[in-house]
């Protein structure tokens, strides 16, 4: 389950399907991602392919790629993911 957002645009997009406030071209893609990360259990539940998933130096979160240089982050709390952010990596 997803218990906590630091974009706002991105849990608009999560609560109401409106696309507005997300700067990524690619919609469909975050929210098939949002889906599945919702439904994990764990973070290594994302390790899927084509997701680039994998852990990042010195801070207890994990990255997934939606393109070549937008991430999904998200940190982890029990069974839930927390703090899910969009970051543009470039």
């Amino acid at each position: 389950m997803i218990r906590s957002f630091r974009d706002k645009g991105l849990a608009a997009f999560y609560t109401t399907g409106r696309t507005g406030g997300l700067s990524v071209p690619n919609v469909a893609r975050v929210g098939r991602m949002l889906r599945a990360l919702a439904a994990a259990g764990r973070p290594e539940d994302m390790s899927l392919p084509g997701y680039h998933f994998h852990g990042l130096q010195g801070v207890e979160r994990w990255s997934i790629r939606v393109t070549g240089n937008w991430r999904i982050t998200f940190g982890w709390d029990g069974a839930d993911a927390i703090d899910v952010d969009l970051e543009d990596y470039h």
